[in-house]
């Protein structure tokens, strides 16, 4: 955990607590439904968090995921999040992939379109 704090001009940044990736045993997203930073990493203590937001969140989430399936390969809890954005092959879980996000959306929507537009006979 670091702190972080401005002097003047320049950022200061302080370790203020580490814990290793092989004592966490479960990170709780504590609602997967609505759109909230907050989370709860369960070591030795559970520990309250909160992400700069929901994407941040799941970032870091989708992180320790990958650095634990790398490194450790232990059975690690990740509850109370959305399955589908913390799938790395979903196409709604990565930033990088609005695009293609906002596409599904406009295909589907013509799609609509059209059928309204059509004439039943």
């Amino acid at each position: 955990m670091v702190k972080h704090w401005r002097v003047d001009r320049e950022e200061k940044y302080e370790i203020i607590e580490k814990w290793f990736l092989k004592d966490l045993e479960m990170i709780d997203g504590k609602e997967a439904d609505t759109d909230n930073p907050y989370f709860d990493m369960h070591f030795h203590k559970v520990y309250n968090m909160e992400a700069y937001s929901c994407a941040s969140k799941y970032t870091f989430a989708r992180t320790l995921n990958k650095l634990n399936a790398m490194y450790l390969k232990k059975d690690f809890k990740i509850v109370n999040f959305d399955d589908t954005y913390l799938n790395d092959d979903s196409i709604w879980s990565s930033s990088n992939r609005d695009f293609l996000v906002v596409m599904r959306v406009c295909f589907y929507a013509s799609n609509l379109l059209c059928l309204s537009l059509c004439r039943l006979s």
